[in-house]
């Protein structure tokens, strides 16, 4: 029996931003690419192949214990920090085969690590843990080649302080619902997730983690390995070098031709059919790309394609061999299941599928419904979306854009509120902020509806009028003041209902807490039944009173104030009043 051609595993090397995932893999290929990246930060994905002669000399571990090596090499995929990236996909589940998720042992998991295992959990990746920065640890040395026994002779100071680290790590990732340990106390790697602690600058460690990527890929990947008949891929962007449009990809599984025709999913998952004019492999362990006839999975490429399409970044796409309906009926369930809506919600914007998937799972669990999801800038189209939901729920009138930018012809909407970020998880954040004050707000203006909140220093040298009706000066001392609010005096007597507020001259709906307007009071005399007194307040019932309490987180300090002294007079009336 012929034995199954295997492919390269896939693995995504993901984590917080700074926490030396691109440290990691320049010890793995040996190069640079960390320090001339903007920022020290990772912008967009690259990927690197790693073949196995270069997995051998980075890990002299493999020839001296005489491992087996199977596996033709690894697909490394580097991601900018935030979830999106993990949550590339494939045709049936993730696209990595295996994740590699780099903490700093002195940090342990920040917002983005959690957001990275939240994602890994849901797609079912296997994960190990490199724990970077040991380096960091103070009076840390290496005292060893070998990573086990060099923990094992530190300092009893800094074993101490090693300990601690990596245990407040298990116990974070046990209330992740995963089981953790050092690698070399595990015996069924199914079972525990795997850290191997190390350090990008001084490479420590570094051996022990391609040894472990070695085995786990060999051990437990094996089955999902085999190399399929059929090219599949994912476009992961769209990069142009002076005139010319290149679509970079990954090819998951089965072998590509120069001369195969190609069907790339749109938005819908409808089939576009194309041709390829320039096929290019990347290089092993660089960035540069080299004209190919045919390459096979899994492998980094860029294409040029034949027809001008408008390709999205995420997209699937499979070879093509006149089944245009079978391939239409798969992109369709493999983007629509995972692309859902509600009938109500926010609209959600990203810069490809697997960020606008990303986004949309975080919402979902964050309970935040989308009724609108897209890939690309924020647009006219989607304003009108969102202007149609202040009908329906203020609350819902947003547009979030992960990594999107906002079309010109959209300002000016001032009613719509939109969110960009490039950062998921603040993206989220601040959407959550957000929806809390907005219906704090929404429930405040319900409950002023009802009655509301004031109190009014009368000012005594402005005494416009004496009777019919008695017209003066007021400062808002708290709350606001709104024509016809019904008026009582500090001993809790009815004093009438105000008809108009004037500010600078000009008749006011309302007034605030600080302005000093004038107000008039038809049937009253102020000679007679204001000039000795000092404040007036805004009048209710028992039952406003009650809901009031009920809703004082609603409330500021200063009309919680006002409404305790309110509370105070009515209660000189009659005892039991607002208990």
């Amino acid at each position: 029996m012929e034995k199954a051609i295997i492919r390269q595993p896939i693995i995504t090397v993901c984590g917080h931003v700074d926490h030396g995932k691109t440290s990691i893999l320049d010890c793995l290929r040996d190069s640079c690419v960390q320090s001339g990246e903007k920022g020290g930060i990772t912008q967009k994905i690259s990927f690197t192949l790693y073949p196995t002669a270069q997995l051998k000399k980075a890990c002299p571990i493999i020839d001296a214990k005489k491992i087996q090596i199977d596996i033709p090499g690894f697909l490394l995929i580097d991601t900018p920090g935030h979830a999106a990236f993990t949550n590339l996909r494939k045709r049936g589940g993730s696209l990595a085969d295996l994740a590699l998720v780099v903490i700093d042992i002195n940090e342990g998991i920040k917002p983005q690590t959690a957001e990275v295992i939240q994602i890994l959990k849901l797609n079912k990746v296997p994960f190990m843990i490199a724990l970077n920065k040991i380096d960091n640890i103070s009076g840390w040395r290496q005292h060893d080649k070998d990573l086990e026994k060099s923990i094992g002779l530190q300092p009893q100071n800094v074993k101490l302080v090693f300990e601690e680290r990596y245990y407040t790590l298990i116990a974070a990732l046990n209330s992740y619902g995963f089981e953790a340990d050092l690698y070399f106390n595990i015996t069924d790697f199914t079972k525990k997730v795997a850290m191997i602690p190390c350090s990008a600058r001084t490479k420590e460690g570094i051996p022990e983690l391609i040894m472990m990527l070695c085995g786990l890929s060999q051990k437990y990947l094996a089955d999902k390995l085999a190399l399929g008949k059929e090219a599949k891929g994912v476009i992961l962007e769209i990069k142009k070098e002076k005139t010319t449009s290149y679509a970079e990809s990954i090819l998951y599984d089965g072998e590509l031709s120069k001369t195969d025709e190609i069907a790339v999913a749109d938005i819908n998952g409808t089939p576009i059919i194309t041709k390829i004019r320039v096929l290019e492999e990347i290089q092993p362990l660089c960035s540069s790309f080299k004209p190919k006839e045919k390459i096979r999975a899994s492998t980094g490429f860029r294409m040029q394609l034949t027809e001008k399409i408008d390709v999205l970044p995420g997209m699937p796409f499979v070879a093509y061999h006149n089944n245009k309906e079978e391939i239409k009926k798969i992109f369709k369930k493999e983007i629509l299941e995972n692309v859902k809506t509600q009938e109500r919600g926010i609209i959600a914007k990203a810069d490809s599928l697997g960020s606008l998937e990303a986004l949309l799972t975080l919402l979902e669990q964050t309970h935040i419904p989308v009724v609108k999801a897209g890939i690309g800038s924020i647009n006219k189209s989607d304003i009108i979306s969102a202007k149609a939901n202040l009908e329906i729920s203020e609350i819902d009138a947003v547009i979030v854009g992960f990594n999107v930018g906002v079309e010109e012809e959209t300002i000016g909407f001032s009613a719509i509120k939109i969110f960009t970020e490039e950062v998921i998880y603040k993206l989220i954040e601040d959407l959550v902020e957000f929806r809390e004050q907005k219906r704090k707000e929404i429930e405040k203006r319900r409950l002023m509806e009802l009655s509301t909140i004031c109190k009014l220093r009368i000012l005594h040298q402005y005494v416009f009028r004496n009777t019919k009706p008695a017209i003066f000066g007021v400062k808002i001392e708290g709350g606001k003041l709104i024509s016809n609010l019904p008026i009582i005096n500090e001993q809790g007597k009815k004093v009438g209902r105000i008809k108009n507020i004037q500010s600078e001259n000009k008749s006011v709906a309302e007034a605030t807490e600080g302005m000093e307007v004038a107000i008039s009071i038809p049937g009253e005399n102020y000679e007679r039944q204001l000039k000795s007194k000092t404040f007036l307040y805004s009048d209710f019932s028992e039952a406003q009173f009650k809901k009031f309490k009920k809703n004082k987180d609603l409330l500021s300090s200063k009309e919680i104030s006002v409404l305790q002294e309110i509370a105070e007079i009515k209660r000189n009336e009659k005892a039991d009043w607002g208990n």
